[in-house]
């Protein structure tokens, strides 16, 4: 069974390209603001304010995946595809609610479901690239070699 993200790694300090077996895929945006360096390569380029700079974000953020993916590093793939689908979920949740709080301080209820049309731009021009990103069959390939290599044995390691 695979397990979800190990946030018990010290990541401030772990160069996750020199150790690709210590990293773990998770789900969905886990770990997407730890692991070095990628994080530091990526986040200065993550943009989502107007669709423009969604679009100008998305496409380096792509290109920096593709870049990963001629190198061969799955985890600068994996990385960059974490972006791209937070670009899309951030976008989305300040097209929905207005400052991108989606729950009142108050009392933790959902707050008015109000409709930014620009930011639901912007976020769809994330989930476009994230879509191009997760569907890429060399990233699909190496996400399961990734995880049949390094994951599928971690589940109970030191129970015996």
């Amino acid at each position: 069974m695979l397990r979800s993200f190990d946030y018990s790694l010290d990541y401030a300090r772990l160069d996750l390209r020199k150790h690709p077996e210590l990293y773990q895929v998770g789900r969905g945006e886990q770990g997407v603001l730890l692991v070095e360096p990628y994080k530091s390569e990526i986040l200065p380029h993550w943009r989502f304010k107007t669709p423009e700079i969604a679009k100008a974000s998305s496409e380096k953020i792509y290109a920096m995946f593709l870049e990963y993916k001629a190198h061969g590093d799955f985890v600068g793939m994996d990385m960059a595809r974490k972006f791209l689908q937070m670009g899309y979920t951030r976008a989305r949740r300040y097209a929905n609610h207005p400052g991108g709080r989606k729950y009142s301080e108050e009392d933790g209820t959902v707050l008015p479901y109000e409709l930014n049309p620009v930011k639901a731009e912007a976020a769809a021009i994330f989930k476009k690239k994230w879509n191009l990103a997760k569907s890429d069959e060399d990233y699909v390939r190496m996400k399961r070699e990734h995880r049949e290599r390094y994951e599928q044995g971690r589940e109970g390691e030191g129970e015996h």
